[in-house]
């Protein structure tokens, strides 16, 4: 059955604890993921069936992250918002975050952090540009 909640990847205890209360009362399901568990499709954690372990080039396997990443999964429209603001409320910020898509799926945990930075640093160096071009104090 495929879970309703959030995969957690690398939190802090004093987060991960704070971060499951969330999503307990917003009435989802949270499932911390192992470094070993990182080589496995992200869609088979989230409880999708019939995916093959993703393609992994050589040590891919063995490859880890030490980032902080979450995964929501099958989440209404409703519960994703109601997610975003009690994180932002609460203070729990992580910056790699995703919603699992269906096309993605079959990735393992290692790709969709590769993808997931790369989008992340994308938008970190835009940012300064974005900011400066949009300020009330240009001149």
């Amino acid at each position: 059955m495929q879970m309703k909640g959030v995969l957690l990847y690398n939190l802090p205890k004093e987060k991960l604890g704070k971060i499951r209360f969330l999503l307990f009362k917003l009435g989802l399901e949270a499932r911390a993921v192992a470094p070993e568990e990182y080589a496995l499709p992200v869609g088979s954690l989230a409880g999708i069936g019939g995916l093959s372990p993703a393609q992994e080039s050589t040590g891919e396997a063995q490859e880890r992250f030490s980032e902080e990443m979450l995964v929501m999964c099958n989440l209404s429209s409703a519960q994703f918002s109601g997610l975003l603001n009690a994180l932002r409320q609460n203070r729990c910020g992580v910056a790699l975050k995703a919603v699992l898509p269906e096309t993605n799926a079959a990735w393992s945990s290692v790709q969709l952090h590769r993808e997931l930075r790369r989008e992340h640093e994308a938008l970190q160096k835009a940012r300064p540009a974005d900011a400066a071009k949009n300020s009330a104090h240009r001149k």
